[in-house]
């Protein structure tokens, strides 16, 4: 069969849990500056185990060992580190080199959310904790230690094709233009804590949901080719990955309702 027909099929089997993303309630309760800290607060892990799975892909389809040798498919090769490259070291909105984990990490210090839970992990690691350990460690919510620890089950799969449909389904256009109108608004009546994070939205959806969307599909179609199991096997990865999103802003929604009271 043509892979056309495998990307109809997942994208018929998906679209119930992509709309309950895109439409989730969250979306209309994010109203005040408060509520966007608290959602930035959990949403950052999203952003830092996105980072680890592209470098994932690369590690797969590249050569990232000395010495160096060809390795894999040229345009593939081509793909991924076009993708690494604006994902590791984009431009901020001053013109300086960072990392989307990095941009989103100074978006959260102007805008004065909580950065405590997401540093704490970042220090573990470096100190050489094991990643469930180091999460462990941390004041999260289990529905968001169960999307970073799905996300490294993926990472560590070794199934090139498996993490090719996380990186292009579980991520890319998930953001509804509810959400930006939203910041837009917040940005007019505070430009300073907002800035940084608007800058930010507007790279994600250029780069990320456009030529990397793009990228991203023609990467996992190359890699799944006409085998039915790898298909199958990017389908079920893909539904986990949106079940986790959902968690993720369940468990943001419930914060911001509770922080209410």
């Amino acid at each position: 069969m043509q892979t056309s027909y495998y990307i109809d099929k997942i994208d018929q089997k998906i679209e119930l849990l992509r709309q309950e993303v895109i439409n989730h309630k969250l979306y209309k309760e994010l109203r005040t500056i408060s509520d966007l800290q608290i959602f930035m607060k959990h949403h950052i892990f999203a952003v830092w185990d996105f980072m680890s799975l592209v470098k994932a892909l690369q590690n797969e389809l590249t050569c990232t060992q000395i010495p160096w040798l060809p390795k894999g498919n040229p345009e593939l090769r081509h793909f991924i580190n076009e993708i690494v490259l604006g994902e590791e070291s984009d431009i901020d909105e001053n013109g300086d080199y960072y990392s989307h984990f990095e941009m989103y990490l100074k978006a959260m210090r102007k805008c004065s959310a909580d950065t405590s839970a997401v540093e704490t992990l970042i220090l573990e690691l470096k100190n050489g904790s094991d990643l469930t350990d180091a999460l462990n460690n941390t004041t999260l919510d289990s529905r968001i230690r169960k999307f970073v620890s799905d996300t490294f089950q993926v990472v560590n799969s070794n199934s090139p094709h498996v993490m090719a449909a996380v990186f292009a389904y579980g991520r890319e256009e998930l953001i509804p233009d509810m959400f930006t109108a939203i910041i837009n608004d917040m940005y007019e009546i505070h430009p300073e804590k907002v800035v940084s994070f608007k800058y930010y939205l507007e790279r994600h959806i250029e780069v990320d949901g456009g030529k990397h969307g793009e990228l991203s599909r023609k990467l996992m179609t190359s890699l799944c080719e006409n085998d039915p199991q790898k298909w199958e096997e990017a389908e079920i990865a893909i539904s986990i990955a949106l079940e986790n999103r959902i968690g993720m802003w369940d468990t943001v929604l419930e914060d911001i309702l509770k922080s209410r009271k």
